[in-house]
């Protein structure tokens, strides 16, 4: 009996066992039943992934334009910019330019003026002052032996003389007032006694009490040159 028992169990587990594999547990689904629950959310989400895509392009689009007209719109306000500083700069360095030009010209002008006005005054200061007619010296001519006394005075400065050409003061030459060019005269220092004759080529001395002018050769033959100024007799001897 037992042996009987155990050869209908086992042939009931041989019989029903593939069954038993095909049947889900209780409380569970089926493959199938996962399967077309998985294909119904499939197909209701694909549309919206699609849409997502879809927006997410548009919205990198929008975003490549929107940075391209700001890249543009930068590279314009950039060019203006600097074209108007360049464009500043250029009419700053040309204002610059023409007011250096002003002023340098406005300087050359007084330079000129003020130098030609200083000129003026110094060839007024050299040039003997012109009397009126009634005070205007007479260069005429003195008879042989006339003395005159009064202070003497030398000059060594190179210049033009009055007679003509430029002043030599190795020469024996000398200046006076109203001697006519070429006349000898022969000065004595009253110091020493010792005397030199000069001929007379230039106007001068323009400073009051003196009488005549030596040159620097003269001056060292009366040995004046250290006192500068002495007393003299001053005597024509001829022409």
């Amino acid at each position: 009996m037992f042996r009987m028992l155990t050869l209908i169990w086992a042939m009931g587990i041989v019989l029903y066992a593939p069954q038993a594999q095909a049947v889900a547990p209780m409380g569970e689904y089926g493959p199938s039943r996962t399967a077309m629950v998985s294909e119904v959310q499939t197909s209701k989400t694909a549309p919206l992934a699609n849409q997502v895509k879809k927006s997410a392009k548009r919205t990198t689009r929008a975003r490549r334009k929107t940075a391209q007209r700001h890249r543009v719109a930068h590279a314009r306000k950039y060019t203006r910019h600097h074209a108007t500083r360049s464009t500043r700069a250029t009419s700053r360095r040309a204002s610059r330019t023409r007011r250096s030009k002003a002023v340098y010209a406005y300087r050359s002008r007084r330079i000129t003026e003020v130098g030609s006005q200083a000129s003026v005054k110094q060839q007024a200061k050299r040039s003997p002052r012109v009397a009126s007619s009634k005070t205007r010296r007479k260069h005429r001519s003195v008879p042989v032996g006339t003395t005159m006394s009064g202070l003497a005075s030398y000059y060594w400065q190179p210049q033009r003389v009055a007679s003509g050409g430029w002043f030599n003061p190795k020469a024996m030459t000398a200046a006076h007032k109203t001697l006519p060019f070429g006349t000898r005269v022969r000065v004595t220092n009253k110091r020493n006694g010792r005397s030199v004759e000069v001929t007379i080529n230039d106007r001068g001395p323009y400073v009051g009490g003196r009488i005549i002018d030596l040159s620097d050769a003269a001056a060292g033959a009366i040995g004046m040159k250290s006192a500068g100024v002495v007393p003299v007799n001053v005597e024509v001897v001829g022409r």
